[in-house]
């Protein structure tokens, strides 16, 4: 019998693998996005693309790849899952994001978007989990948090692996536990 550890490790390494394939078809979709884009520029292509819906209501598809994700956004956005999304810079996964908000019950309630990378690793957890008046110095009222804010919408964490460990870690607590607390 796997103990709790082995169970974990095994559905990340099953979500690795999933996000993997994912990140491939964007990157390979925007290539041929791009390719498109350029024949049509060239007069070579006209029309022929086909408009997913509700998916992908920022996003013009031809290629079946991309019709692929398009239909696996449209499948996972119903559901109450974590996705992660993973790819190079410019591949679309703020799109794919969007798509999976358009297409949830949440679609009503806030997407709410940090980039993570951007953010200094002093600020993380005041950012995501907000704080209360006086926890720290500076903090001269309470400030709700990101996932606060996104409260019964969807929470878009771009760049999240550039996250200190420890905060990537309080990040999963969040979200596996549902439940956040500010500081202080």
């Amino acid at each position: 019998a796997m103990d709790s550890v082995e169970a974990g490790e095994a559905l990340k390494s099953f979500m690795e693998v999933v996000a993997g394939m994912i990140a491939n078809q964007v990157l390979y979709l925007q290539e041929d996005m791009a390719r498109q884009k350029h024949m049509r520029a060239m007069g070579l292509l006209t029309g022929g693309q086909q408009d997913l819906g509700q998916a992908s209501a920022n996003i013009v598809a031809a290629s079946k790849n991309m019709r692929l994700v398009l239909n696996q956004v449209a499948q996972v956005g119903p559901s109450r899952a974590t996705v992660l999304l993973r790819g190079e810079s410019g591949t679309g996964k703020e799109l794919l994001a969007e798509g999976i908000h358009s297409t949830s019950p949440r679609a009503d309630m806030p997407l709410v978007k940090l980039n993570c990378a951007a953010l200094p690793s002093e600020l993380v957890e005041s950012e995501l989990f907000g704080h209360q008046k006086g926890a720290f110095t500076g903090a001269f009222q309470t400030k709700k948090g990101l996932f606060e804010l996104a409260h019964k919408g969807t929470l878009f964490l771009d760049e999240i692996g550039e996250l200190s460990m420890s905060a990537q870690a309080k990040v999963l607590r969040a979200i596996q536990e549902q439940e956040i607390q500010r500081i202080g």
